[in-house]
This record gives structure tokens, C-alpha cells and sequence, in this order.
């Protein structure tokens, strides 16, 4: 604990002129653990050096510096691990957004203060959580195109690479693919299949570990230390590798579930197929089409979008890559034959960014392209039709004598299909053996914040197993994904959290002797960062963590805790704010902010200059999850009025970086509810509001709405005990 505090006091920034230093002072000087003061209007700039100097002289072993948000200048005053720095919010929370000069302010700026000193007496200086002789080897499972590229680009960077691939041939469905969509400028040229020169090198990579035609049996342990054992024929291989790259990508929609759409006819006609069976008629001819029916080269050819894509009744979602792969095949036809005649019906063409420039060239090929919707495909005996209402005619068209029919479905992924029913990976979570999915089964990588991040730490998803996307943006994914499991690896070494909370080298600790076993740490913790040996007692997975403080909310008897974030520390925090008596008619409002997004919503609203209650006291939350309910119960006794929530959205659109922390803290309150019954106050003083980052406009009308409310309950009759 703190010995030697320096407090540092910042009047830049406006803040001098709002508050009188002397007060702020006064508080600084009445706490005995305090051996430096220092005021200064510009400690991020010339008076800089200061702080370090102090730190270096042994002077201060900890420091609170009371300036701007914590969010701003976080390199410049960092003075190493063994240094405690407690940052106290006085420009965007006090100073930009409220009134100068009132008694209130000045109330305000003391209370955040002795917040700040209670809290770094209550800090210990974290040491990292270091494994021995973690492994360097990444595990990449899919041999397609992202799982090849991930493998070489982790393989470039002198990372062991394992890959799995459960067929017996590596390239995934490119192997059945006769010519690409351009992948570099000018995106006008078919190319290449890229993916057999690609297998070649990964093959002849002697970083990496190819094991074809196997699956994964079982994988245990976390980041560092993941146990996996793979099945190849009736051999079982064991391996241990430091992170994992899911790239077992997609497969097509069922056809057979394209005869519920009448309208397309698929199933009636041999002549009518979809997309991947327009692709290996073109492979097998070297890009000449021969009609299923008779053998007769086809030169009258329509393609239909969205066959099943964007349809509530079979794929809700825009598959990425379909209108990219219709263009290319029109030029499959038109290229060497000018004289066929091609058709593209669409709803909307979705070909971003430079593949406009393939878009043209189709055009100028002389596709002829019809907006509208697909009334009807008819067989007319020997050859086809499609009618459909044509958007820019205003009127229904028809195209006879068609050769093919040809729909574009959509992608599924793996994860999806037979890889769930299967299994994938097979973990040994007490979670479940699979990745946790979005309700269209792609494995949850946070679809705001975090691309690759799964819910499992240190497996990271790539390429369309993720999310629908071309092959320029699977390139792209598969090399980000590769860097982030040799982040991981690195940082894993060095006991630093990987996200959201990166570098953070604290993780939960638990004190067993007063464990009852209830089961709540393991049931609540969102990533499977805590197992249950033999005797139901909780064994935590460190590396698994993500530093989210889930399990210190979710534990009644308060036997989890960081070095620098425990129940005790913020208890401490709430019994520093001085609450005046019941008289004096100045409410108190304790707000636990989510630091993630309500946090930096209530910064953005002071820069703004956004005016709210100085009653308002803040306190920040690792996570609205991490929010225990001792600490609202020693709010109420110590005579607040009333505390407010401020979490991140949740349901299917969350936003939480830790994905459930306000359902998690709306469930608290509920059982809260019975506690403020016993104590004779009213549920309606505490409440769960959801703020993002960029709702900051909101936050005047929450907050002064919830002082309003309190306004109307009355005092907190706890007042003066």
C-alpha cells in the first residue's frame, strides 16, 4: 500500500478558473499519507518532468494527479508498475460542465478528490500472472483460403504453425473455383485461382505442421497453454500451442431448401442451378458452360440475386461476395464469346470500393442488368424463362429462350452447419465445446469494437467463418487475425490482459477459505475464465481472463479481488464523499459509469460543454458486470439519495466489450430491490440506464431526470447515520 502520496494539482485548462484551489488543497493536506503537494497549470507540458522526478528522487510512491480524464495522457503519466497513479477527473467532470463558482462545484471537485486518496490507499501494486515456458506455436484450423494465408503470415513471423484441415486436399471450396474476381488494381482482369500456389507454399513452409484429413478431438487449457489433441485417421496427436485461428469457413445455402421459393422453379429443371454448380460446369469446360440437360454450350444465360439471400425465411443477412462472383462469371461468357447474352436480375448491386471498376467492365461487356424482383422461372421444354418486375421500365420484362438459370445464394458458416453438429474444436469449457455464436451463427466477434475476438480468449475467428466477405477482405482478415494470435502469444508471456483491457498485467484473485461453492463466479463469468475442479470450488483459467471483474461482482462473499480494483476499494471510495445533512436540501447521486462507454459519454459531454446536476458523483466500473451489490447497499447507508447505472446496450446489438455487464447488472438490482425494502427505501433509487459512447447529448436529460425523481422520493431517510 501507499506510504508516500504526491498529490499534483492541475489549474490548466480552465480549471483555475472554476475552482479555488485552496479547498482542494485543504483536502490534500488533511490526509496524513501525503507527503508531497504540487500545484501546476501545465503538467502534460512544461512542468511534465515534475512527476518523474519525484517518483525517480523516492519522494512519492504513489501519485494522484488531479487534471483531466484519465482517458487523456495515459503514456505520459505512467512511471512504471510500481507506481500507483490514481487519475481524478476535474476538467471534462467538473470544470467543462458545470457552472463556475457555486458552492456545489467546489463540493464536487473535493469529493472527487478524496475519492482519488481513498482510492490509491486501497491500490497494491499488481504483479503480472507469468506462465512457464508458454508455447510460441499457433494452431490454425481450416486449410482454405484464410486458414492458408493465416498460416503463412504467422509462419513469416517465425511462429511454429499447427494446421488442421479435415479434408484430404487443402484449398477449401477454391479448389472448385475456375478464375477469381480481381484482387488487385485495377480490379478489372479475372485472375488466377490463387490457391493452389498457395497450398504449395504452405505445404513446403518448414514453420509449418500440415495434418490433412483430421479433426480436432479435444482442446483444454488457454491462451499459452491450449492442450489440443487431433484425431488423423487412428491416430491421436497431441499439441500445445499458445493461440488458436478458427478459419474453417463457409459452405453455400442448401439449394434443396431454394424449391420452398416457387418463384424460382429450382428442382423443376436440370437448367436451373445455382451458383457453385455454374462454377464447376465453368472448371470443368476451362470456362466453357455446358448445359446439365443436353451438353449444348450455353450462350443465353440469366443470373438471379439473392436466391434464398436477404429472406427472412432462409438468410436473413447479405452474403458479401455474391454479386462479385455473378460478375466474374458473366465474363466467363463474355469474354472469349461476345455474342452470348447474359442477364443480371437484382434487387441492388452490392459491389463496394474498387470493384466498381469490375462492375463497369461487366457492363461494358454487355451484361444486361434488370432491377426488380423475379416474378417467375418457367421451363418451356428445351429452354427457359424469367419474368420479373423491372424497377426502371416500370413494367413487367420477360427473357425467353434461355439456355441457364443460374441463382446466387448465399453463405453459411461452418460453425453453422455440420461444424456444430460435429464439433469444431471441441473445448473443455464448462461454457460449452463451441464458440459462442451470433443468432446467425457466426462465433461472436464483436461486430463494433473487436474483429477476430471470440468469446473464448485467445481464439480468434478469420476469414467468412466470421462474417460473409469476399476474397480481398478474407486476404485481409486472415493477416489480421494472424497478428492478433502472435499478440496474444506475446502478450500472454508477459501476464498482460489481451483486450479490452490491453496490457493490463492485474488479474482476479481468490481467497478459497471463504468460498461457499455457490457457483456464481463460474456460471456469470462471460469468456470461461473459471472452471470448477472436483469439489465445485472455482478454478480459475488466468490467462482465459479478461480483467472485466464479472466474477467480483457476481460473489457474495467478496472473495475475489484485484490489486488495483476490489470490493474494499470502492467501498472506500463511497465512504470518502461527504453527504450533508438532510437540511441542507443537496442530494448526493453516485453514478457507476461503465468505462467504456458511459465513462467516456459523460468525458464527451464536458468537452461539449454540456451543462448537468453537481450533485452527480462518479465512480468508474471495469464493467456495469463487475458492479457488486455491497457497494449500493453501503451508498444508501451512508445517506445517498441515490445511484444510478451507466452500462453499455445490450440484447442482440450489444455493445458491451464484455458482452453482457448490463443484463448482468440489471439482474443485481432485482435482488437489490429486497435489500432496500429492509432498510425502508424505495427500489426507485437505484436504476440501470444504457449509455453508449455516443449518446452524449442524452446524458444532462438522465442525469437531471434521475435527480428529479429523487427530487420527488424525498431525502435518503438514512441521513446522519
Amino acid at each position: 500500500m501507499a506510504a508516500k502520496i504526491g498529490v499534483y494539482l492541475c489549474s490548466g485548462c480552465g480549471i483555475g478558473e472554476v475552482l479555488d484551489p485552496a479547498g482542494l488543497l485543504k483536502v490534500a493536506e488533511a490526509d496524513r499519507r501525503v507527503a508531497l503537494i504540487r500545484e501546476s497549470v501545465y503538467f502534460c507540458g512544461q512542468d511534465a518532468g515534475l512527476i518523474q522526478g519525484d517518483v525517480a528522487e523516492g519522494d512519492v510512491d504513489a501519485v494522484v494527479l488531479a487534471a483531466c480524464s484519465p482517458r487523456f495522457y495515459v503514456k505520459l503519466f505512467d512511471y512504471g508498475p510500481g507506481i500507483p497513479v490514481v487519475r481524478v477527473n476535474l476538467r471534462e467532470q467538473v470544470a467543462w460542465c458545470h457552472e463556475p463558482g457555486s458552492e456545489d462545484i467546489q463540493m464536487l471537485a473535493e469529493d472527487a478528490l478524496r475519492m482519488g486518496l481513498a482510492r490509491v490507499g486501497s491500490v497494491a501494486v499488481p504483479e503480472p500472472f507469468r506462465l512457464e515456458n508458454p508455447s510460441r506455436t499457433i494452431l490454425v484450423v481450416g486449410g482454405g483460403l484464410a486458414g492458408l494465408t493465416a498460416a503463412l503470415e504467422a509462419a513469416r513471423a517465425a511462429y511454429r504453425v499447427v494446421l488442421v484441415e479435415r479434408e484430404n486436399s487443402l484449398g477449401g471450396w477454391l479448389r472448385n473455383v475456375y478464375r477469381c474476381a480481381p484482387l488487385k488494381p485495377p480490379y478489372t482482369e479475372l485472375m488466377e485461382n490463387p490457391i493452389h500456389q498457395l497450398s504449395r507454399e504452405v505445404e513446403s513452409h518448414p514453420g509449418i505442421v500440415v495434418y490433412r484429413g483430421a479433426s480436432i478431438e479435444r482442446t483444454a487449457g488457454g491462451p499459452g497453454l491450449f492442450d489440443v489433441t487431433i484425431r488423423q485417421g487412428k491416430r491421436l496427436l497431441k499439441e500445445r500451442v499458445g493461440s488458436i485461428i478458427v478459419a474453417s469457413g463457409a459452405g453455400a445455402y442448401n439449394p434443396a431448401k431454394l424449391t420452398r421459393l416457387k418463384n424460382l422453379a429450382y428442382g423443376t429443371s436440370p437448367d436451373i442451378i445455382v451458383s457453385s454448380e455454374f462454377e464447376k460446369l465453368a472448371l470443368r469446360g476451362g470456362g466453357r458452360v455446358a448445359r446439365p440437360s443436353d451438353g449444348r454450350e450455353a450462350r443465353r444465360i440469366a443470373f438471379i440475386q439473392c436466391a434464398g439471400s436477404r429472406d427472412p425465411e432462409h438468410l436473413p443477412y447479405c452474403s458479401a461476395a455474391c454479386c462479385e462472383e455473378t460478375l466474374k462469371q458473366a465474363l466467363y461468357l463474355l469474354e472469349p464469346d461476345p455474342g452470348c447474352t447474359v442477364f443480371i436480375y437484382y434487387r441492388d448491386l452490392r459491389v463496394s470500393g474498387q470493384y466498381e471498376h469490375f462492375y463497369r467492365k461487366v457492363q461494358e461487356a454487355g451484361a444486361v442488368f434488370i432491377q426488380g424482383e423475379v416474378v417467375r422461372v418457367a421451363d418451356q421444354g428445351g429452354s427457359l424463362s424469367v419474368e420479373a418486375d423491372d424497377v426502371f421500365l416500370g413494367c413487367r420484362s420477360r427473357a425467353e429462350g434461355l439456355d441457364l438459370v443460374v441463382l446466387a445464394t448465399g453463405m453459411i458458416p461452418e460453425a453453422a452447419g455440420d461444424g456444430l453438429e460435429q464439433g469444431i474444436l471441441k473445448l473443455d469449457y464448462r461454457q460449452g465445446p463451441e464458440l459462442p455464436a451470433l443468432k446467425y451463427g457466426f462465433p461472436d466477434s464483436h461486430f463494433i469494437c473487436f474483429p477476430y475476438e471470440t468469446r473464448r480468449t485467445g481464439i480468434y475467428a478469420a476469414g467468412s467463418v466470421r462474417e460473409p466477405m469476399d476474397l480481398v477482405s478474407t486476404l485481409e482478415d486472415a493477416a489480421g487475425a494472424a497478428l492478433k494470435a502472435i499478440q496474444c502469444i506475446e502478450m500472454t508471456a508477459r501476464g498482460q490482459a489481451l483486450h479490452p483491457r490491453a496490457l493490463d498485467i492485474s488479474y482476479p484473485e481468490f481467497n478459497m477459505s471463504r468460498c461457499t461453492q455457490c457457483k456464481r463466479c463460474t456460471e456469470e463469468c462471460p469468456f470461461g475464465a473459471i472452471n470448477e475442479d472436483a469439489k465445485s470450488n472455482p478454478l480459475p483459467q488466468i490467462t482465459r481472463c479478461r480483467r472485466c471483474g464479472t466474477c467480483l461482482g457476481a460473489c457474495p462473499e467478496r472473495i475475489v479481488s484485484f490489486k488495483d480494483f476490489s470490493v474494499a476499494l470502492v467501498s472506500s471510495m463511497i465512504k470518502s464523499i461527504e453527504v450533508p445533512e438532510e437540511y441542507e436540501e443537496k442530494p448526493r447521486v453516485l453514478v457507476f459509469a461503465c468505462e467504456n462507454d458511459a465513462y467516456p459519454a459523460l468525458d464527451l459531454a464536458g468537452a461539449a460543454g454540456l451543462k448537468y446536476n453537481p450533485w452527480v458523483r462518479i465512480i468508474p466500473l471495469r464493467c456495469l458486470g463487475s458492479l457488486n451489490p455491497v457497494w449500493i447497499a453501503d451508498a444508501m447507508s451512508r445517506g445517498i439519495d441515490g445511484v444510478l447505472l451507466m452500462g453499455c446496450r445490450q440484447g442482440e446489438d450489444y455493445q458491451c466489450h464484455f458482452i453482457n455487464g448490463s443484463e448482468l447488472a440489471r439482474t443485481r438490482i432485482m435482488n437489490v430491490s429486497e435489500t432496500l425494502d429492509r432498510m425502508g427505501l424505495e427500489a426507485g433509487r437505484v436504476k440501470v440506464v444504457e449509455v453508449g459512447i455516443m449518446d452524449y447529448t442524452r446524458i444532462p436529460a438522465i442525469l437531471d431526470g434521475f435527480a428529479g425523481e429523487l427530487a420527488a422520493l424525498g431525502p435518503n431517510p438514512l441521513k446522519g447515520f
